[in-house]
């Protein structure tokens, strides 16, 4: 499942996910793997004037 991830996606998890808690450390160590590091939304959405695409891709004007 984690091999159709690419920098930049946005994987959701649900703070009261019924296996959330025990799924995040095979997540992480598979990210890893990929050569992939975790971080918040807030680091990857564009600052200042932007738009999102027909294909859902954020762009700045």
């Amino acid at each position: 499942m984690l091999q159709d991830i690419h920098a930049g996606d946005i994987i959701l998890l649900h703070n009261n996910g019924l296996h959330t808690a025990e799924a995040l450390p095979l997540i992480l160590e598979g990210l890893q793997k990929l050569g992939l590091t975790p971080v918040p939304v807030s680091e990857l959405l564009l600052e200042g004037d932007y738009y999102i695409d027909v294909n859902g891709i954020q762009r700045q004007k």
